[in-house]
C-alpha cells in the first residue's frame, strides 16, 4: 500500500513538472515562435500538396522538367557522395517535395548575407595574422607534411603556424573549469567567451560571478552563445539579464518566427580568450554535466586545451569575426591583439584554426584526413559520434589497412540513442579493416581528439559527423611536437582500460531493434 502511494505521488510530481514545463513553453516567446514556425510549415506543405495536384492535372511536363534539372544539378554538385545518395532517395520517394527541399537548402535563403559579411571580415583581418616565414621553415624541417597542411590552412582562412606558444591539455572538464576560474581572476583588459551551450547551474554560476566582478573592475566582457540554447537552456531575454551586469552578449542565430535555412548553421565553437594572453578551446561547454556535477549519461569524459603566447591572436580573431557578423560599425582589432608575453620554455608548433560551413572549404575533414594519411605508427581518436563522410571513412580504413594502429574510443552510454545506433552501423567495416573500436563503459565520451605518432594532435570541437564536418562553425588546434602531446597520449592510454572492445561477435549480438534503426537512419545520415 505504501509503495502504491509513493508511486502515485511520484507520478503526480512528474505530471506537475511536465505541465509546468509545457505551459511555460506554450505561453512564452519560444512557444509563440514555435507556433508561427509550425503554421508556416503547414502552409508550405499545403501549398505543395495543392500545387502538386494542380500540376499533376495540367503541367506534368513542367514538373518532370523541374525534377530533371534538379537531378542534373545534384549529380554534378561537389557534394559528399553519401549526401547525394540520401537526396536521391528522398527525391525518389517524394519527387516534387524532395526537389523543392534541395533547392531551398542550396539557394542560401537566410544565410547569404552571413556568408558575405564573413568574407568581408576575413579580408579585413587577413593582414592582422601574418605568417612568420621562420616558423614555416622550421616546421618544414621537422614535419614536411605538416608544412603542406599549414599552407592550406593559411590559404583558406589566414590561420598561421606559431612557435613560442605554451600548451596545456586537460583530460577532464573539471580540470579545465578549475584552470578557467584561475585565469579569469587574472583578467585586466578583456574577456571573450563563445560557447555552443551555456546553461544556468553551478559551473555557469561560478563563472558569471567572476565576470560580473571583473566588469566592476573595468574589464570588458563579451559573451556569445548559440541560439539553440533558447529551446531549453536559457530564456530569450538572457542577453538583457547579462546586460544588467554590464556584460555585452549576443545570440548566434536566435530563434525567429521565420522558416530559414540559416538555422542549419550552428555555432558549435568553444572559445575563451583572456587579455589576448590566454585562450581555451576543446569540447567543454558551460553546463554542469561537462564537469560531472550532474550525470545524465554516466561519467562525462571531455577534453580541452589552453594556449599562452602569440597563437592566442588567432582565437581572438575567430571570436571577433563571429561577433561582428551582425555589427554595422567596424571593429578596432588592434587593442585586442599582440598582448601576449613570450613564454620562456615553449616548444613545438601550434595552428589554431576555424571551420566555416559557408566558405566552400572542408578544413575539419582535411586536417583529420591529413593525420590519417601521413601517420606511420598509430592514430588514436576520441569522438562522441561516428558518422564520417566518405572521405574520412576511406581514410580511417586505409590507414589501418596499410599497417597503422588505429584505435577509436566512443561512448558506452549515449546522449542520443538514435545517433548511437547509427554510429554502430560503421563498426563492422572498420573492424574488418583492422580499426579497433572501443566504447567507454563509465559513460559518455565528448572529447574531440586525434593524436598520432607522438608528434601530431588535434584538440577542438569537431565531431566525426556530418553536422560538425559540414554544417557547424567549429574550431580546433593542430599541434606538432608540442609537449602536451605526451599528456594526450597518456589520457588515451588511461581511458582505454575503462572501455569494452567492439568485436565481430559483439557486433553480431547487437539488439535487432538497434540494427534496424541504424540501418534506416544510415539512408539519411548526411541529412540528420
Amino acid at each position: 500500500m505504501e509503495k502504491e502511494k509513493k508511486k502515485k505521488e511520484r507520478v503526480l510530481r512528474l505530471a506537475k513538472r511536465w505541465r509546468k514545463g509545457f505551459f511555460s513553453i506554450l505561453f512564452s516567446r519560444l512557444g509563440l515562435v514555435l507556433l508561427l514556425l509550425g503554421i508556416q510549415l503547414l502552409l508550405l506543405v499545403s501549398i505543395w500538396l495543392l500545387f502538386d495536384q494542380w500540376m499533376s492535372q495540367y503541367f506534368i511536363g513542367g514538373q518532370t522538367l523541374f525534377e530533371l534539372v534538379v537531378l542534373l544539378y545534384l549529380f554534378n554538385t561537389p557534394m559528399d557522395p553519401n549526401a547525394k545518395l540520401s537526396w536521391f532517395l528522398l527525391i525518389a520517394l517524394m519527387p516534387l517535395l524532395g526537389c523543392t527541399l534541395l533547392v531551398w537548402t542550396q539557394v542560401e535563403m537566410g544565410h547569404r548575407s552571413i556568408r558575405h559579411k564573413l568574407r568581408t571580415l576575413q579580408k579585413e583581418t587577413a593582414s592582422l595574422l601574418p605568417q612568420e616565414e621562420a616558423a614555416l621553415q622550421q616546421l618544414r624541417t621537422v614535419s614536411p607534411e605538416s608544412e603542406g597542411l599549414a599552407h592550406y590552412l593559411y590559404k583558406i582562412g589566414n590561420y598561421p603556424v606559431y612557435t613560442q606558444t605554451e600548451t596545456e591539455y586537460f583530460p577532464q572538464g573539471e580540470d579545465k573549469f578549475e584552470k578557467m576560474l584561475q585565469e579569469l581572476e587574472k583578467a585586466k583588459q578583456f574577456i571573450f567567451l563563445e560557447y555552443f551551450i551555456i546553461e544556468e547551474g553551478y559551473m555557469w554560476g561560478r563563472i558569471l560571478e567572476v565576470l560580473a566582478r571583473k566588469v566592476k573592475q573595468g574589464v570588458e566582457v563579451r559573451v556569445m552563445y548559440d541560439g539553440s540554447c533558447e529551446f531549453s537552456k536559457l530564456p530569450a531575454d538572457y542577453p538583457l539579464r547579462l546586460a544588467r551586469y554590464g556584460i555585452a552578449s549576443k545570440v548566434w542565430e536566435p530563434l525567429k518566427p521565420a522558416v530559414t535555412s540559416s538555422y542549419n548553421y550552428r555555432d558549435h565553437r568553444k572559445i575563451l580568450v583572456i587579455d589576448g594572453k590566454t585562450a581555451f578551446c576543446g569540447g567543454v561547454n558551460l553546463a554542469d554535466e561537462y564537469i560531472n556535477r550532474t550525470s545524465p549519461f554516466g561519467h562525462w569524459k571531455d577534453a580541452a586545451l589552453m594556449l599562452r603566447g602569440p597563437a592566442v591572436d588567432s582565437f581572438t580573431i575567430l571570436f571577433l569575426q563571429m561577433w561582428n557578423v551582425t555589427e554595422k560599425k567596424r571593429e578596432e582589432y588592434a587593442p585586442y591583439l599582440g598582448h601576449f608575453p613570450l613564454p620562456k620554455y615553449a616548444s613545438g608548433f601550434v595552428i589554431p584554426y576555424g571551420d566555416c560551413p559557408l566558405n566552400g572549404h572542408k578544413a575539419a575533414v582535411r586536417v583529420y584526413s591529413q593525420i590519417l594519411y601521413t601517420a606511420k605508427h598509430y592514430v588514436y581518436i576520441m569522438t562522441p559520434y561516428l558518422i564520417p563522410d566518405d572521405e574520412l571513412y576511406t581514410a580511417l580504413r586505409f590507414a589501418s589497412e596499410r599497417g597503422v594502429d588505429v584505435k577509436m574510443i566512443l561512448p558506452g552510454i549515449p546522449d542520443k540513442k538514435l545517433i548511437w545506433a547509427l554510429s554502430k552501423r560503421y563498426y563492422r567495416r572498420l573492424a574488418a579493416a583492422g580499426v579497433e573500436v572501443y566504447e567507454y563503459t563509465p559513460g559518455f565520451v565528448h572529447s574531440k581528439v586525434f593524436v598520432s605518432d607522438d608528434e601530431k594532435a588535434v584538440v577542438g570541437t569537431i565531431n566525426l559527423d556530418y553536422r560538425s564536418l559540414y554544417h557547424h562553425f567549429e574550431c580546433g588546434t593542430y599541434l606538432v611536437n608540442a609537449p602536451c602531446i605526451n599528456r594526450i597520449v597518456s589520457d588515451f592510454s588511461d581511458t582505454l582500460p575503462k572501455c569494452r572492445k567492439v568485436t565481430m561477435d559483439t557486433i553480431r549480438h547487437e539488439k535487432i531493434s538497434r540494427k534496424i534503426t541504424g540501418a534506416l537512419l544510415k539512408l539519411i545520415a548526411p541529412l540528420l
